[in-house]
């Protein structure tokens, strides 16, 4: 009787704590989704503040010290130091992998230092620990022109306005690249 109840609070704690630790992770997804269908619902006027609410999202690292090398890295982006920024997100990468912001982080650097390859390599991951990062692929599309790759760049376009039908950026680039388009064909 002893080692039967033992063994029921054994199951008991161990499935009070698969669920406890599952809770979060669902937690933290459903208001991503929410936000994402807020996003794709939006209006001119409301869309911005929705995307800024998705990064802010997209940035909780859970961890204060990975968020701080995030903000370092940001800041060092910001003042115009990409070898800095890239320093900082390379630590942020080493001690959170699975984390998409190091890896968006440091292809912004590397873009700018003019590392297209690993820049593009950074994307590649970031999109994969996060397939909605718009902004990863917005990069993605801009490296694209610059490989004079303009129908993948529209492709990658085309995909973010499905999910942020307004972004005033992207549907500029969509119209540029479609009377580039049209001025080819003549």
């Amino acid at each position: 009787m002893v080692t039967q109840r033992h063994r029921f609070k054994c199951i008991v704690t161990a499935l009070f704590l698969a669920v406890g630790f599952s809770l979060p992770v669902a937690a933290q997804q459903t208001p991503l989704d929410e936000l994402y269908q807020e996003l794709a619902e939006a209006d001119e006027g409301t869309y911005v503040r929705i995307e800024r609410q998705i990064i802010a999202q997209w940035e909780k690292s859970g961890s204060p010290a990975m968020d701080l090398l995030l903000r370092r890295g940001k800041d060092a982006l910001e003042d115009g130091a990409p070898d800095a920024a890239a320093e900082h997100f390379t630590a942020l990468i080493d001690h959170a992998p699975e984390f998409a912001e190091g890896y968006y982080g440091r292809a912004s650097s590397y873009y700018l230092l003019g590392l297209t390859g690993p820049a593009l390599d950074d994307i590649r991951r970031a999109l994969t620990l996060n397939p909605r990062h718009f902004e990863a692929m917005r990069g993605l599309a801009i490296i694209m022109e610059e490989l004079s790759r303009p129908d993948d760049a529209l492709e990658l376009y085309e995909m973010i306005l499905t999910m942020n039908p307004n972004s005033a950026e992207v549907l500029a680039a969509v119209d540029r690249l479609k009377l580039q388009q049209e001025g080819q064909s003549l």
